[in-house]
């Protein structure tokens, strides 16, 4: 299988703000204020005039790119056809600073002569919204102003200003510094406070990534996949979103262009889950503190799918005319439908991604009673939809059923909240909840199976999608179990293509899927494994790692003759499966050798 292309992008972030470089150290995708705020780049959605930020070489020859080990900050070497050479270091300042983490809405750039005296050109064009044209420019002596709607941004530099105004190239003869930020007065020496930045920002990220529990193979994998789930993490809410992008087709002419910049409680219960099997607590902490947000607001009602990073509720899905789309293939959206959409599992997600806090001793808040008594209520809603039609974890826009998945998810949340009465000594609370919980089992396995002989996507249907996989992972079933192997069997047969996963093959309102769903794919290796297949998983695992970009990603979606990326990137949902496959593959460090 050959790696994918077009999406061969590599982000740099700092849980505030991020980027998306392409292998010639362009910045070609990045929104500020936040990660869903306009764009500043938007070449990846359009072409170079809908903002990007690059460095040309006079006669480049070659170039290589990889980031400093265990961190974001990323590195790209350019040689010239005369043997001249330079480096490019690209960061989003992250560090400590006065007791708390300092992360400004600002992106730096170091360029350092290696060899020779190379010709360099700039072109810095932020985007005026989206795809209106490029924001003006004013010019003092040491900086530029692009005057965006989404605010001014300054760039401050120790480069001649001149000729980075006007893109003229000219000779790199020592290094130079660049901090694209708010527009305010930079009141340090560049030369100095930049590549103080570079360090403590490195030191930052190794810092984090030694605290990883990681397993002994594969670790390269997971730590870059490690790496970018917390670059999608907005720190100052606790909020994951989906992707860093939006509107990457999940297939050429298919029309699905989604926009993933956004709080998806189920996508975040899974990203938690993968980063906590590897101790990664402060995501978990950060993103309690975020759901206790969205439960005390919900007060005991309905809870959206999704809410965006600061809990905003209402994302008007809206086509933005302007920008043609990646590779002309639009719509471009911003905003997303599904936050209108009744969603069941969401219940069964925050149930589970609370669990932990009662009983992790490690953490700085445990959870107490009165956390106990607000998720309740969550519960009880879970219980009074556990057989109620919603759109299912696939979000579909035109049919509603009672979902298999959603109906699991809400068994799932009586289940632990059983398990966490316990945790707290409260018996007849933890024998009310495994009565529901039993309740919900026995509906399931009454209207789930199918005639066919095997469980079935919805209740009272035959039909198979791959979110069945997930009975094995949430405890509903066991791996021996004679009912699962005939669903794994049943699912591999309808939705299994080669080495690929279907989500689902039935038509639906934009036709039959036309690619592979990573994570479902992930979802099988995890499968194959549990049922003892593991010489089968490890095989398919190691394929699709095959598939990362060379920053050691995934996108959500691939093409499965020829192995191209699609769909919006990086997606945390594929980063969670090289996580998690990886962590029940691996040889044991007590057997390395």
């Amino acid at each position: 299988m050959t790696p994918p292309q077009g999406l061969d992008l590599s982000p740099i972030g700092n849980c505030a703000v991020s980027a998306l470089i392409d292998a010639e150290a362009r910045f070609v995708w990045g929104c500020v204020p936040r990660v869903d705020g306009d764009p500043a780049f938007a070449a990846l959605l359009g072409s170079d005039t809908h903002g990007q930020w690059a460095i040309d070489v006079d006669g480049r020859a070659s170039t290589e790119q990889a980031y400093l080990r265990n961190t974001a900050v990323l590195r790209t070497v350019v040689t010239d056809a005369a043997g001249a050479s330079l480096e490019i270091l690209d960061f989003c300042p992250r560090f400590e600073r006065f007791g708390r983490m300092y992360r400004p809405v600002a992106f730096a750039r170091i360029v350092r002569p290696l060899s020779g005296a190379p010709r360099i050109a700039m072109t810095l064009d932020i985007a005026a919204g989206w795809g209106n044209g490029s924001a003006p420019v004013t010019m003092g002596s040491n900086h530029l102003r692009y005057l965006a709607p989404a605010g001014t941004l300054r760039l401050t530099t120790d480069a001649p200003i001149g000729y980075v105004a006007s893109g003229r190239s000219f000779r790199l003869e020592r290094p130079l510094h660049f901090y694209l930020g708010p527009d305010e007065q930079f009141d340090r020496y560049l030369n100095v406070a930049l590549p103080e930045m570079l360090a403590e920002t490195v030191t930052e990220w190794r810092q984090w990534v030694r605290g990883l529990a990681i397993p002994y193979e594969w670790q390269d994998a997971v730590i870059r996949a490690a790496i970018g789930l917390k670059l999608c993490c907005h720190e100052a809410s606790g909020a994951i979103v989906a992707a860093l992008t939006t509107s990457i087709p999940e297939a050429p002419g298919s029309g699905r262009t989604w926009d993933y910049r956004y709080c998806w409680l189920r996508d975040a219960y899974y990203t938690v889950q993968a980063l906590n099997r590897l101790g990664a607590l402060d995501v978990l902490e950060n993103y309690l503190g975020y759901l206790r947000n969205v439960v005390t607001r919900a007060d005991g009602g309905h809870i959206k799918p999704l809410y965006g990073v600061e809990l905003e509720e209402d994302l008007p899905e809206r086509l933005v005319p302007d920008l043609p789309g990646y590779r002309g293939e639009g719509p471009v959206r911003v905003g997303n439908q599904a936050h209108e959409h009744l969603q069941n599992d969401v219940y069964g997600q925050v149930v589970l991604s609370n669990i932990q806090a009662f009983l992790d001793r490690r953490l700085f808040r445990p959870a107490d009673a009165a956390d106990f008594a607000a998720l309740e209520r969550v519960g009880d809603r879970a219980f009074a939809l556990h057989d109620a039609p919603d759109a299912g974890l696939w979000e579909l826009r035109t049919r509603e059923r009672v979902h298999t998945y959603s109906s699991a998810m809400c068994w799932a949340a009586c289940d632990r909240l059983a398990i966490a009465a316990d945790a707290l000594a409260l018996p007849d609370r933890a024998a009310f909840w495994r009565d529901r919980a039993a309740i919900v089992r026995a509906r399931i396995e009454s209207e789930a199976w199918s005639p066919k002989g095997h469980f079935a996507a919805s209740f009272g249907g035959d039909e198979l999608d791959a979110s069945l996989l997930q009975l094995l992972d949430l405890g509903f079933m066991a791996p021996d179990d004679p009912r699962f192997l005939a669903t794994l069997d049943a699912v591999e047969a309808a939705l299994r293509r080669g080495s690929h996963m279907l989500r689902y093959d039935e038509a639906d309102d934009f036709g039959a899927p036309e690619t592979a769903f990573n994570f479902c794919t992930f979802w099988l290796i995890e499968a194959l494994a549990l049922v003892g297949r593991r010489d089968e998983a490890r095989a398919l695992f190691e394929e699709m790692l095959a598939l990362r970009s060379r920053a050691g990603l995934l996108s959500e979606d691939t093409d499965m003759a020829s192995g191209e990326a699609w769909g919006n990137y990086p997606q945390t949902y594929s980063l969670v499966g090289i996580i998690n496959c990886a962590n029940l593959l691996s040889t044991p460090w007590r057997l390395a050798r």
